[in-house]
Formats: structure tokens, C-alpha cells, sequence
């Protein structure tokens, strides 16, 4: 799904995913996803579609699969947010809440290609609606999320509509050789990488969603505080606890930001140290390849 993601640079892609179902886990009822392949979709920087050719490529695609002895269902769809993070807009909510009326069970996957570049840790999420009409428990701690300024009002307006799934990670035998062969193809190019240059564009972007959502609040808070005077000292504190809570969603975000740069600023100075024998500058600062001889 990762790599499917990245192939789209900053346009969404969509694919569909394989598996079936263990109502016997010891954690319940499980989603087990066996395999996935891409569908051959448009997409843009916020949004994509299936249509028909898609419906046809997915019939193809499962009768050849059955064909080949392979007996998992189709049991969800995955698509990417690249840069904007893993959550669910209106359009998924809508695409999610008529599959799992008619195609039951089903799931949702997100992906950002950006965030699981510039990490180095895959960016996931799985989601599925709750039934229309239904008000989730009140008190229920909300999923923190990065989410760029320009898509909130989005992510606000649908956050109640869906929940999300615990996620982890299993390999088969022949997925073990399969990426230990891939790693020793690409372990130097991996090794010799660096992931502040290389991924610069999508940290910059953050930076700036940053100071955007800081000076957003520090507006809100300046206008509070010329003409909201008189209505807070009568009790009307409301305008006050939304911008603290506000600021507050900005201090974790910067924090996350923060933590996520300095893992990679103190890798790509271990790696420095470990082939340059010493803590700056040589050619690993720059991105280029390292002489590993």
C-alpha cells in the first residue's frame, strides 16, 4: 500500500484489499488482510473516485485471483492522504458507510506516503463508520491528529462519524524472503539516504501549516481580548476554553512535529559519526552516497 501511495506523489491513489475474517482472535473479532491491488483510478491532491473501468478491473482482477486458487475476499479499500494525515473525510464517510451497508464486513485504510517517508514508520489507519444515526457515547477521548488548517473544518465536521481500528503486522514465510531479498538490493541506497533532504518539501509544508495555525489562535485570542472583556467577567467564558483548547492541540502538534525531526536529525548524525568519524558535514549531510568500502 506504501509503495502504491508513493507512486502517486501528491495525488491520492486508491486500491482494494484481499482477506477474511477471524471472529476467533483473542482480541476479537479480526480483520485480516492477506493482499491488495491497485485499482486504475484518477486522483487529485484531494480526492479520488472509482468508476466503471475500475468496477470492471476489480471483477477481472478477482476472477483471475480465483482462478489461481486464491480464495480471500475482497474485504475493504485503502487510498492515501498524502501530507495531510490518516483520517477520514466527507467523501471517505459517504464511500465507507454505503460499502458497509451493502458489502459487509468492510474496511477502510489510510495511508500518507509524506509522513511514512519523512518518519521512516509506516503512517496507517484503519477505519469504519458507525451506523447512520447513531450518536457515539459522549466523554470518548478524540484520536489526535495532525491535520493541515486548510482541511479541519473537514476533519471536524466528520470526526463523530467513524472509529478507528488497533492496527499490527504479520509475515508469512515467503513475505520474510521476499523483503530480505529487497533489502539487499537497496540497503546502501537506504543506508546512504537522508531523509531531512529528501523529504524537505513535506517539512517545510509543516512548518508553515504551523505558524499558520499560531497565528490563527493568536488572532482569535487578540480579537477575545479587545472586545470579549465585559461578556467574560459576566461568565461567558466559552470563547476563551475553545482558543485554550485550540493552543493546546498546537503545543502537541509542534511537539510531534519536533520529536519526529529530531529522530531523524540524530539518525543521519549517528550515520555521520559511524562512516565519517565525525558528528558533521562529509557527504552523508548532503544525501549522497556513502563510500561503504
Amino acid at each position: 500500500m506504501v509503495m502504491h501511495a508513493r507512486s502517486g506523489g501528491s495525488n491520492e491513489i486508491m486500491g482494494l484489499m484481499l482477506g477474511k475474517i477471524d471472529p476467533d482472535d483473542s482480541r476479537g473479532p479480526t480483520m485480516i488482510v492477506m493482499d491488495v491491488f491497485a485499482l486504475p483510478v484518477e486522483g487529485t491532491e484531494t480526492r479520488v473516485n472509482a468508476q466503471a473501468d475500475a468496477y470492471e478491473y476489480m471483477v477481472e482482477f478477482l476472477s483471475v485471483a480465483r482462478e489461481s486458487g486464491r480464495l480471500e475476499n475482497v474485504i475493504g479499500w485503502y487510498h492515501s492522504h498524502p501530507g495531510y494525515g490518516c483520517w477520514m473525510s466527507g467523501i471517505d464517510v459517504s464511500t465507507q458507510m454505503l460499502n458497509q451497508q451493502y458489502q459487509e464486513p468492510w474496511l477502510a485504510i489510510v495511508i500518507d506516503p509524506h509522513k511514512t517517508a519523512a518518519t521512516g514508520k509506516v503512517d496507517i489507519g484503519a477505519f469504519r463508520t458507525y451506523p447512520q444515526g447513531y450518536k457515539p457515547p459522549e466523554g470518548l477521548e478524540d484520536q489526535f491528529e495532525s491535520v493541515p488548517l486548510g482541511k479541519i473544518e473537514d476533519f471536524g465536521a466528520h470526526q463523530n462519524q467513524y472509529y478507528q481500528l488497533e492496527v499490527s503486522y504479520f509475515k508469512s514465510a515467503s513475505d520474510t524472503a521476499l523483503l530480505n531479498a529487497i533489502w539487499n538490493k537497496y540497503w546502501i541506497a537506504t543506508l546512504s539516504a537522508s531523509p531531512l533532504l529528501s523529504n524537505a518539501p513535506y517539512i517545510s509544508a509543516q512548518m508553515k501549516d504551523l505558524a499558520d495555525k499560531l497565528e490563527s489562535a493568536e488572532g482569535g485570542l487578540s480579537h477575545f481580548g479587545r472586545g470579549g472583556g465585559g461578556s467574560y467577567l459576566m461568565g461567558a467564558d466559552r470563547p476563551a476554553k475553545k482558543d485554550d483548547s485550540q493552543l493546546k492541540k498546537i503545543v502537541r502538534e509542534s511537539s510531534k512535529i519536533t520529536r519526529e525531526h529530531l529522530q531523524g536529525a540524530m539518525t543521519q548524525a549517528m550515520k555521520n559519526i559511524l562512516f565519517n568519524g565525525q558528528g558533521g558535514g562529509g557527504a552523508a549531510a548532503g544525501g549522497a552516497p556513502m563510500d561503504t568500502s
